[in-house]
């Protein structure tokens, strides 16, 4: 456990935030590396990671990126041993990378699945050897509210995020004696430019005005609210924390 008061301050700390180059991967990225960690970000496009690695710039702030398709086991492989070898290490581990599979059919399964849940389950494994090493080791998993209701249009995507909330709790008994903490992260609704929301907004605006209306706080959330949270759950002010999964939805989940 980090001595002295609990902080928010990730100065000297390692993160690796996977599937990170916008929306919410994006805000954690950055949110992290304004709290003074190191910061490793991975997605498919290297465009996306040149984006972010200049706004880093234009904040006074420096990001290690990889190139990496988390479909791909390999890939998880080579961005955890090049971000541990860039930052010395591995403190933080946020499996945040999305396949997005929502249609009922191969396709769809195959994307959630292989990405959702199995890019969680395959870097949490392969990040062990430098997570056990820290003084302060975390793996923050992201899910979905859609985890905990029927999503007929999204079962795919619901079935994955639900088995990755279940697998939290199971990694973080199977990791207490490593005293390496596990929790997640439940989104509501996040919108964003270029997001799935976004676009709903202008190809389905009755889905869309339809969710704004189970939304009890009257806004869609934003990537920097589920940053927060991250922010939190991964800092020592959580040291007692784990296995947890937290809705951060503005009540969303209690409108059914």
């Amino acid at each position: 456990m980090a001595t002295g008061a609990p902080t928010l301050d990730f100065t000297g700390r390692r993160v690796l935030v996977a599937g990170g180059s916008k929306g919410i991967g994006r805000a954690m990225a950055l949110a992290f590396a304004a709290a003074g960690a190191r910061v490793s970000v991975c997605a498919r496009g290297e465009q996306g990671l040149a984006a972010l690695r200049a706004e880093a710039n234009t904040r006074g702030l420096a990001l290690h990126t990889v190139a990496a398709d988390l479909a791909l086991p390999e890939d998880i492989g080579r961005w955890l041993a090049e971000a541990a070898g860039a930052l010395g290490g591995i403190d933080v581990l946020v499996n945040n990378a999305t396949g997005y599979g929502m249609s009922d059919d191969e396709a769809g399964w195959e994307a959630s699945l292989g990405v959702d849940l199995m890019a969680a389950v395959r870097a949490s494994r392969l990040a062990l050897p430098w997570l056990r090493q820290s003084a302060d080791a975390c793996i923050l998993n992201l899910g979905s509210i859609a985890a905990l209701q029927p999503r007929p249009g999204a079962a795919p995507y619901a079935a994955a995020k639900a088995a990755l909330m279940h697998y939290t709790s199971s990694q973080a008994l199977a990791l207490a004696p490593d005293r390496i903490r596990v929790n997640a992260i439940a989104p509501g609704s996040i919108e964003f430019e270029d997001g799935l929301w976004a676009r709903r907004r202008d190809q389905d605006p009755a889905l869309y005005h339809g969710t704004l209306a189970k939304i009890p706080f009257g806004r869609f959330g934003h990537p920097q609210e589920i940053a927060d949270a991250a922010l939190f759950l991964c800092s020592p002010l959580a040291r007692w924390i784990t296995g947890h999964s937290l809705n951060v939805d503005g009540g969303q989940v209690l409108m059914g």
